[in-house]
């Protein structure tokens, strides 16, 4: 089984290799074999690690060499597969298969096929690693991977100023995040002498030093997830993201990047539990996060942008988990989120696909009839993410308010405040572009159809997962099992024992919590069906700017400006003002002084070379009698 783990990464890695050492020889369907096929394998590979887990109930350390080694410094090169980790692995390859799938026929036509498949290869490696690691260090080159490979595949058009800004954009700020996180990280080997996840959570249980040092790793780590999972202040670079190809979007969003910071928290979560001031940062950073962009995405009319800002919204409930203590709950948010998100973005890149490179939804409409597989997989996934039972989103998001009604009525309160906010953006989205009558031009709607098999069927897969995703964990007050729960025990156990948080609640009170949450976003659901399909109305910018409180909202808050004029305005000035006055007129004038000064002297000093006999001579004698005055005195 070790030998199995190790090739997880493997194959994709290999895949990488194979497509982008060969990528102007190799042809479309080579191509395609290779970089869909290294996906699968790592899929099959994993469900035999995760059967193995199951069955076994032990984790499976595998330690390939000492990748650094000096006197008492080691830090192996070594992986863990346990059952958050098996999670995981489901998740990465199984999804990130689809996606390949699904591209094959989106990317048909590109001229970077070949370039985009390695790319997608080199995603899932760098994500794969970053779970498998059973060290933070691990974590972190998988971590910088994933941010490499999301530059990458954001500027994939480089030919696009606009494009490259934004992967630059994500690249930054992820940056400033990872500054953090390699903080928290030297703090960690500073309290523990290790970064080993087992010598470290071992010691950190027994740990009797100063409970700041712990809070504080925990703090700059999840600065580092703030940055990776794109919450308050660093979610700025993931809207701008949607630069790339859509299935990179899907990949980002669904089963690598964003979902590192929420893995990494729940990784470290005896940590957390050891500082229960972090999780109310990490609680409070969650909530407003999830208000905050659900509440830009009631006025964005870009159909990658509104998915986007869910993103960063649901991403918000997954921290809201964790830091009430619903650690089971937030895994799987993060599960029932990569099923009807990658669906999401998929049917988003067939609704751009058939109306040739529009996203403006408010220039659609009436494709109901045109792209009758887009709509209804569409559809499954909107009711999912609104979480309307019994799809897979009703049962993770409710696991989720549930523990924050037990941690605290506030942040259950606008819990569900963002869940109406969330049915009302995903259905406004949806009757804009599949309901009323084509708003779009005559050539538009003559190349309307699903066009491609290979989208279609990952399509209809990530449909049925987002649909029936959520029988993994069944509440107990509907007669079901949490399978999810107790497969994770072994993993979260600890923590919730430190916590000793009461996640549970009496049936009666979780009926009334539930019936409120799916109520209050069917009235959502049904204002936005009266507003956008029977009334017909369709947003415009003129309508925004009726008043200050909707051109705010619609404008973003204005953070983007914000950020413009208070850092990288200030910062292009500051940088300026070295290079023009202490660079070019202070370093260079000095330097450029200096050579003059030596050429100058040079050439003065060149006119004693006469090459006359009885001068060189006459030298030597002033010389000797120089010496001979210095020795005397």
């Amino acid at each position: 089984m070790n030998y199995i783990v190790a090739l997880i990464p493997l194959f994709p890695l290999i895949g990488f290799l194979a497509i982008g050492l060969n990528y102007n020889r190799l042809p479309k369907n080579i191509t395609s074999f290779i970089g869909t096929g290294s996906i699968f394998l790592s899929f099959v590979l994993s469900i035999l690690v995760f059967v193995n887990i199951l069955q076994t109930q032990q984790p499976i350390t595998v330690q390939l060499y000492d990748w650094i080694a000096a006197e008492n410094f080691t830090i192996p090169f070594a992986f863990l597969a346990d059952q958050l980790t098996a999670v995981m692995l489901l998740v990465v390859t199984g999804v990130g298969f689809l996606i390949h799938v699904y591209s094959i026929g989106y990317m048909r036509d590109d001229e970077g096929y070949n370039r985009f498949f390695a790319y997608m290869n080199l995603f899932v490696f760098s994500m794969l690693l970053l779970v498998l690691g059973s060290n933070y260090v691990i974590l972190f080159i998988g971590w910088e991977g994933v941010g490499l490979c999301s530059y990458l595949l954001i500027g994939f058009w480089f030919k696009n100023t606009e494009y490259n800004n934004a992967a630059k954009k994500a690249f930054i700020m992820n940056r400033i995040g990872d500054f953090g996180f390699l903080l928290g990280m030297f703090l960690i080997y500073e309290t523990f002498g290790s970064f080993n996840y087992a010598i470290v959570f071992s010691k950190a249980a027994v740990f009797e030093g100063c409970p700041c040092a712990i809070f504080w790793i925990t703090m700059l780590l999840f600065v580092g997830a703030i940055g990776k999972s794109a919450q308050i202040p660093l979610y700025t670079w993931l809207p701008d993201a949607m630069a790339g190809p859509t299935p990179v979007s899907a990949l980002i969003h669904a089963a690598t990047m964003v979902t590192a910071g929420v893995y990494m928290v729940a990784r470290s979560g005896i940590l957390y539990a050891l500082a229960p001031e972090s999780l109310v940062v990490v609680a409070s950073v969650g909530i407003v996060t999830a208000l905050f962009a659900a509440s830009i995405a009631l006025y964005q009319n870009d159909i990658k942008k509104i998915l986007a800002y869910s993103t960063i919204s649901q991403l918000g409930y997954m921290f809201v988990g964790l830091g009430v203590g619903a650690f089971t709950g937030a895994i799987f948010h993060l599960i029932t989120h990569a099923f009807f998100k990658a669906l999401l973005f998929l049917g988003a890149g067939s609704v751009i696909h058939a109306m040739q490179g529009e996203q403006d939804i408010t220039k659609m409409g009436g494709l109901k009839k045109n792209l009758p597989k887009t709509y209804y997989t569409f559809l499954i996934a909107s009711l999912a993410i609104a979480g309307i039972p019994p799809l897979s989103g009703f049962f993770s998001k409710d696991e989720i308010l549930l523990g924050a009604f037990n941690y605290n009525i506030l942040f259950w309160i606008l819990g569900v405040v963002g869940a109406v906010l969330t049915s009302f953006y995903m259905f406004r989205l949806l009757f804009l572009t599949f309901f009323t009558s084509f708003r779009g031009s005559d050539k538009q709607k003559e190349h309307l159809g699903e066009h491609s098999k290979t989208m279609n069927i990952s399509l209809i897969l990530l449909a049925i997962l987002s649909a029936l995703g959520g029988f993994i964990g069944i509440p107990e007050i509907f007669g079901g099992k949490h399978y999810l729960s107790e497969f994770l025990n072994p993993v979260f156990a600890p923590v919730h024992k430190i916590l000793l948080l009461n996640q549970n609640a009496s049936p009666m009170k979780e009926y009334i919590l539930i019936g409120i949450t799916v109520f209050a976003s069917a009235v959502a659901i049904y204002l936005a069906y009266y507003k956008f399909s029977i009334k017909g109305i369709v947003p415009s910018e003129a309508n925004a700017k009726t008043n200050i409180v909707t051109q705010t909202v619609a404008r973003k808050y204005y953070i983007d400006e914000i950020y413009d004029k208070g850092v990288v305005k200030p910062i292009l000035w500051f940088s300026q003002f070295l290079h023009k006055v202490i660079e070019l007129k202070g370093i260079d004038k000095l330097v450029n002084k200096i050579g003059s000064l030596v050429i100058d002297s040079g050439n003065k000093l060149r006119l004693i070379q006469t090459g006359t006999t009885g001068f060189y001579l006459l030298a030597i004698v002033i010389g000797i009698i120089a010496m001979l005055l210095i020795n005397l005195f």
